[in-house]
Parts: structure tokens; sequence; C-alpha cells
């Protein structure tokens, strides 16, 4: 399998520049006038399509210059290769991601008035920052549990905005409602994979380092390792095991995003005061 690197960095790029022409057509599709859209909602659609444009690109940058932090390697070598750019890339897309179902969450809260999803909507972006720096810090030292203390931030997020979406879907109209439906499978399929294979990946690595007493770095050291340029491996023993996550990250993540700018106005469906009141009018 000497050339398996070639193929899934070739397919990599494809699937980036795909992405890109996707969001571009988003954006063209998105700026049509349509009659009876309220100017907040087009401000919505604008803020939700101009924080993917950030995530595609991110994503994009990753997969033609693909990293992997703690060991710090890389496929190619150019003046880009850093760790520690690759690090900053990937905070500032993530950071643009979870702004987009915060988003959308705070605009279904408003609808519905619902108290839960709108304080979830607001803890959903602090909760990633927190895993920003776990993120951060895990990279500096190079210490994998960080890491895994990072995907869990994650997967409660995900966690979070599910439960605080779910119960939304009986109160808003029938785009709602599939919005709701096709968020939620997301979401169950996203808590599936970390659960199974992303949070478990990272604490197996830490448990590797503690049998192997590897000695973490400190954190002045380990960032002026991550503003070298990284250590080029195309050995595929080196990357197999990151593939899936990478791989998932800078495809069905990025589509996740473009179409989260295509989802309609959230608007609530509003029952009688009274169950008898309709037949009485």
């Amino acid at each position: 399998m000497s050339n398996a690197w070639l193929i899934w960095w070739l397919l990599l790029c494809g699937a980036s520049v795909l992405n890109v022409a996707g969001w571009l057509v988003c954006a063209r599709t998105i700026a049509r006038p349509v009659a009876h859209v309220s100017a907040a909602d087009r401000a919505l659609r604008s803020q939700l399509l101009w924080l993917s444009a950030v995530y595609v690109l991110g994503c994009g940058f990753r997969s033609f210059l693909p990293m992997i932090d703690i060991p710090r390697l890389c496929l190619h070598s150019t003046w880009v290769s850093r760790i520690f750019i690759g690090r900053s890339v990937a905070t500032i897309a993530e950071l643009c991601f979870i702004a987009q179902w915060a988003l959308l969450l705070h605009h279904a809260a408003t609808a519905t008035g619902d108290r839960f999803a709108m304080l979830v909507s607001r803890a959903l972006v602090p909760l990633i920052v927190a895993a920003e720096v776990c993120s951060w810090t895990a990279v500096l030292t190079t210490n994998n549990l960080l890491h895994a203390i990072e995907n869990s931030l994650w997967t409660l997020a995900a966690a979070l905005a599910l439960t605080a979406l779910v119960p939304l879907r009986s109160r808003l109209d029938a785009r709602g409602r599939r919005f709701v439906v096709a968020a939620s499978a997301c979401g169950a399929m996203y808590l599936a994979f970390m659960g199974a294979h992303d949070v478990p990946m990272w604490l197996a690595r830490w448990r590797a380092d503690l049998a192997a007493s590897h000695a973490y770095l400190p954190a002045l050291a380990g960032l002026r390792t991550a503003l070298q340029r990284c250590i080029v491996d195309r050995h595929w023993s080196a990357w197999r095991e990151d593939v899936p996550w990478l791989s998932l990250y800078f495809t069905l993540a990025v589509w996740v995003s473009i179409a989260l700018a295509h989802v309609p106005p959230l608007r609530g469906v509003f029952e009688p005061a009274h169950p008898g009141a309709r037949e009485k009018r």
C-alpha cells in the first residue's frame, strides 16, 4: 500500500474542490431575491453562509496539507506546513461551524419560546472554546488525554443540541420539522462515531503514552516545535488510524455546514389556548 496515502490525499483534494464549488452554487442560490422573506431571515441566512465559507476554506486548506498534530507529521513540506498554522486554521473553522449550530438553535428557540433551547444555544460556543483550549494544550504538551477531553466536549455539545432540538419538532411548522429530523439523524450518527471511534482512539493513545512513559513537553517547548516545519511521513501506517475522522471531517461535516445555510426560516406552530376554541369560531 505504498501509494495509499497518495490515493487518499487526491480524494481529499478532489472533495475540497467540489466543496468550494458547492458553496459557490449555494451562495448564488441564496443571493436570488425571494418574496416574503424578512430582513431578519435574510441576515441569518447571510451569517450562516459566510460562517460556512470559513469552514469550507479551512477544511480545504487542511485537505491539501493534512497534518497530525502531536507527532508533528504532514504529507508535504511547504512553508505553511507547520502545526501552529494548521491548528490555528482548524480553530477558526471549528468555531465558525459551532456558531452556525448556535445561531440555528437560537432561531428555533426564539420561534418556539423554548427557554432550554435558548440556554443551550448560548452555551454551545463557550463549550467549544473550552474544547479548543484543550486542543491547543494537547498540541503544545503532546498529551493525548486533552484531545480525548476536547472531543468529549464536542460530543457533549452535540448531545445538548440534540436534547434541546428534538422536543421542538412538534412546535415547529412542516419545514422546521423536516430540519429537526435531518439534524437529529446527523447528530445521532455523530454521537455514535465519537463514542465508538474518536474518543476511544485518543484515550487509547494516552494509555499507550503512559505505558511507554512518554514525557510531555512544557508548553513553551511545544510551541517551538509547533512553529517548525512538520516531519514529512508518507507511510500509510502513520496515517491509517486518523484517516476515518479526517475523511469524515473534510467531507460530511463540510456538506452539513453548507446545507445549514439552506435551512428555511423556522416558524413556530401556536395551538389555540383552549382545545375547543377552533370549533367555536
